[in-house]
């Protein structure tokens, strides 16, 4: 069959014959030096027996490719994490085989490696990029296997319509000083207000920000002149100078409602 370098190996299965093979599913029905690839004997049918593999998922879990082959005796346990290959077309008598092949399927995700192609060879014949995997009657069985690709998702481009959902003035280059000073801030606490989604929204975005304006005229001497004359007050002169007792409240709630006649 051809190498299939693209897409590895959602399945791989027994077949009567190629035309018992299912749609989706593709039978070696040569070897790589032009031969027949009928297994014959030991497979249980008359006909002898193909092996098929397949790329669209047909046969198989959801999702699932093929990270492993092995082709064992009759008597060697099944390994764990692995399946016996399924038969086209599915048969209802056990038949007897000395060989006998197991898969292990795996999600895309979690597998680190792929099968991507299966060749049938004579025992004596070597094939470069092939991993002999065992013997089937008068055939070595060869898988090729490399690692899985992890597409990472693409950020998608911020559509126009997006783009106007922020409130930032669009014109960047003539600036207030009020302004200047609102993107100084926000670049100090880019840590505390960084809520940017995938939009390119930030929490912060809209939000006013305005210099007073008694501070203004002392832009151009620097962060240090605007701080010397901020007043820095105690705790007792806060409670001192916003102290309010509520008298009125008080007296207002203690008084009674006037009686009903």
């Amino acid at each position: 069959m051809a190498a299939a370098e693209e897409s590895p190996l959602t399945g791989v299965a027994w077949a009567a014959a190629p035309e018992a093979a299912p749609a989706g599913w593709t039978p070696i029905t040569v070897t790589v030096e032009g031969a027949a690839a009928n297994l014959g004997k030991g497979f249980g049918h008359k006909g002898g027996g193909y092996l098929c593999v397949s790329t669209g998922g047909a046969q198989a879990a959801p999702g699932a490719m093929v990270s492993d082959v092995q082709v064992l005796s009759d008597r060697s346990p099944q390994p764990a994490g692995y399946t016996r290959i399924p038969e086209f077309p599915e048969s209802r008598i056990a038949f007897s085989r000395k060989k006998r092949v197991y898969v292990k399927l795996l999600p895309p995700d979690t597998a680190e490696t792929a099968v991507f192609d299966i060749k049938l060879s004579s025992k004596s014949k070597a094939l470069p990029h092939y991993m002999k995997i065992g013997e089937m009657g008068n055939f070595a069985i060869w898988c090729k296997k490399g690692p899985v690709s992890k597409c990472s998702p693409k950020a998608q481009p911020i559509s126009a319509g997006l783009q106007q959902l922020s409130l930032r003035a669009p014109d960047s280059h003539h600036k207030s000083p009020g302004a200047r000073c609102s993107i100084k801030r926000a670049s100090q606490h880019e840590s505390l207000y960084d809520t940017s989604n995938l939009y390119g929204l930030s929490a912060m975005d809209g939000v006013p920000f305005t210099l007073h304006p008694k501070f203004e005229s002392k832009l151009s001497s620097g962060s240090n002149a605007i701080l010397a004359d901020l007043n820095v007050k105690s705790l007792a002169d806060i409670e001192k100078e916003y102290n309010y007792a509520f008298v009125i409240e008080r007296t207002a709630a203690a008084r009674l409602p006037p009686s009903i006649c």
